[in-house]
C-alpha cells in the first residue's frame, strides 16, 4: 500500500517548547514489570532541504517503545517487519536501546517505509509504503501497560489484531492510546471517528495533539474534545499544543503547562517521545497496572503536572535532534534548571 500525505507536519504533537520536573520522590523501578507496545515500525527516509537523504527507524509505536527503553524501562514491541535490511535495521536500533522486539514481529513480507520531505520549518510531509497484516499471537508475559496508536491501531487488516490484544489485556494492564492521525491513510474524519472513539473508550491514558483533534472535530475547541473523551472512560486525557505547551485533564482538574523554548531541528517523533515520557512518569508514580486503575483515576493535579512536565522535556530534547532520537534519563538529569519556566516552580531531578 503506497500513499502520499499532504499534511505538513511529521508529528502533530511537535513542541517547539517544552520542559520537565518529576520525581526525586519517584518509586524504585521493578525490573520484573514491563510495557508492551503494539503497532507499526518502519523506516523514515528523510529528504532534507539540502537534498541529502538519510534513514531513521520510525513508526509511532516503535518510537514510543524506543523512548521508554532509553529511559530504562523494560519494554517489548510487537510489530511487523520483513526479512530485509530495513527489518534488520529496525531490530538492531530498538534492541540497542533495550527494547525487546518480540519474535512474532518477523512475520512481514517486507518492511514498511515512510518517505519524509522536510520543509523550511523542519516539519515533514510523508509518503507511506505500508505492509500491516499483523497476525494474532500469544503475549508471552503479563504487561504492566499496553500502548498502541497511529497507523497500526486503525489500518486493516492488522488493526483488528491490535484491538483484540487491547481487549484481552485490559484486565491486567493499563491501556494507553495516541491516535496520532495520518489523514492520507484514513480517508475522511467521519469514516474513522467512531473507531477512534472506541479506542479512546478502551483506554486509561489517552494523548492526542490539537491538530489530531482539529481534523477529527473541525471547529470544536480541543478542551471540549478532551472533556468529551474523558467522559468516554479514560482516567487521563492529555492534548499537546505544539509551541503552546500542553493541556491535561483528569477528574481532579485541568493542567495547562507552559512551554520552554528549544531550537527545533526537526519534528520527527515529538509526540511519541511525549507519550513515552508520560508513561515513564506514571510508572514512577505507581499508577500503571490494572490493579492501580482506581489510583490512576484519582490522580491529583500536582502529580499530573509533574508527569506532563517530564513528558514535555523528553519531547523537547527529541526535537532538538535530527530524527526520532529520544533522550536517556541521564540526558534529562543534565537539563539546566534555568531553562525551565519559572511558573513550574522548584524543579526536581527526573526519575
Amino acid at each position: 500500500m503506497t500513499v502520499q500525505g499532504d499534511r505538513s507536519d511529521s508529528d502533530p504533537d511537535t513542541p517547539s517548547e517544552t520542559g520537565t520536573e518529576t520525581g526525586s520522590d519517584a518509586v524504585d523501578r521493578d525490573d520484573t514489570e514491563r510495557i508492551l507496545v503494539v503497532g507499526e515500525a518502519l523506516i523514515d527516509v528523510v529528504r532534507e532541504r539540502s537534498g541529502a537523504v538519510r534513514e531513521h527507524v520510525g513508526g509511532s509505536p516503535a518510537n514510543v517503545a524506543l523512548g521508554l527503553g532509553r529511559l530504562g524501562r523494560r519494554t517489548s514491541l510487537l510489530t511487523q517487519v520483513g526479512p530485509d535490511k530495513h527489518g534488520a535495521m529496525i531490530t538492531t536500533h530498538l534492541e540497542g536501546s533495550g527494547v525487546e522486539v518480540l519474535p512474532a514481529s518477523s512475520s512481514g513480507q517486507r518492511t514498511s517505509t515512510a518517505i519524509a520531505t522536510l520543509a523550511e520549518d523542519g516539519s515533514a510531509q510523508y509518503t507511506f509504503d505500508l505492509d500491516w497484516s499483523l497476525a494474532a499471537s500469544e503475549i508471552p508475559f503479563r504487561p504492566l501497560a499496553v500502548h498502541t496508536g497511529s497507523i497500526g491501531a486503525l489500518l486493516p487488516p492488522g488493526a483488528a489484531t491490535v484491538h483484540a490484544i487491547l481487549e484481552s489485556q485490559r484486565d491486567v494492564a493499563t491501556i494507553s492510546y495516541d491516535p496520532n492521525v495520518r489523514p492520507v491513510l484514513l480517508g475522511s474524519a467521519d469514516s474513522v471517528r467512531v473507531e477512534i472513539e472506541a479506542r479512546v473508550a478502551l483506554g486509561d491514558v489517552v494523548k492526542a495533539s490539537d491538530e489530531d483533534l482539529a481534523w477529527l472535530y473541525p471547529g470544536v475547541p480541543a478542551a471540549d474534545v478532551a472533556a468529551t473523551w474523558l467522559d468516554l472512560g479514560p482516567s487521563l486525557v492529555v492534548v499537546t499544543l505544539g509551541a503552546n505547551g500542553s493541556y491535561g485533564l483528569a477528574a481532579a482538574g485541568v493542567i495547562e503547562l507552559e512551554p520552554v523554548a528549544v531550537t527545533v531541528v526537526d519534528t520527527v517523533g515529538a509526540g511519541d517521545s511525549f507519550m513515552g515520557g508520560l508513561l515513564d512518569a506514571l510508572w514512577s508514580h505507581r499508577l500503571l497496572g490494572a490493579e492501580r486503575r482506581a489510583d490512576l483515576a484519582a490522580i491529583d493535579t500536582e502529580t499530573l503536572r509533574q508527569c506532563m512536565q517530564r513528558a514535555a522535556l523528553v519531547s523537547a530534547i527529541t526535537v532538538s535532534r535530527a530524527g526520532a532520537q529520544p533522550p536517556t534519563s541521564e540526558d534529562l538529569a543534565k537539563w539546566p534548571v534555568e531553562k525551565l519556566p519559572s511558573s513550574w516552580g522548584p524543579a526536581r531531578s527526573p526519575a
